[in-house]
């Protein structure tokens, strides 16, 4: 999966995503321009150490990116969006598009692309989530359908302090 970030404004929400594309292995593309430097401790900070895990690409502009993925399936998530994020069928090449985090994206790509618009449900009286919790919620319901590919789907349990393991008490 690919996750595309317009012009993103905070550098803890950008690290917050790096970390989730990292961990999914879903490729960050970030266009300019950024409200932070990607230097900021404070995208670093939220990332930790993810950001050798995963793959990023920076664009100069919108444009730019759109040149660069010529036929790119973009779903661009907007609260102005007609249907549900859980409507659509995604592939697992699809791009993710998200807005600033002031004011989402410009109404006339949303305009452009209204039929490839997505939005999370929420109450009417909500104004939206968060920039990094939107992406996790698309992005997983987009996994989810590809059956989680290349994900691990199931953990352990380590030793406690006495040595023995979860399956020593059951």
């Amino acid at each position: 999966m690919n996750i595309v970030l317009v012009e993103p404004e905070i550098p803890q929400n950008t690290g917050n995503i790096a970390r989730t594309c990292a961990a999914t292995g879903s490729h960050l593309h970030l266009i300019r321009p950024l409200g932070f430097s990607l230097a900021d401790k404070y995208l670093k900070r939220a990332g930790l150490d993810y950001w050798n895990l995963m793959r990023y690409t920076v664009y100069d502009s919108l444009d730019e990116f759109f040149a660069k993925n010529p036929g790119a399936a973009c779903y661009y998530a907007s609260t102005k969006a007609p249907r549900s994020y859980c409507d659509v069928r995604y592939g697992p090449d699809d791009y993710l598009v998200f807005g600033r985090e002031s004011r989402g994206l410009d109404e006339a790509l949303l305009r452009r692309e209204y039929d490839r618009c997505v939005r999370i449900p929420m109450r009417a009286e909500a104004r939206s989530l968060n920039l990094s919790n939107s992406v996790a919620v698309v992005l997983y319901e987009a996994l989810r359908q590809q059956g989680f590919a290349g994900l691990e789907k199931a953990g352990s349990l380590t030793r406690s302090n006495d040595g023995l393991a979860w399956t020593d008490y059951v």
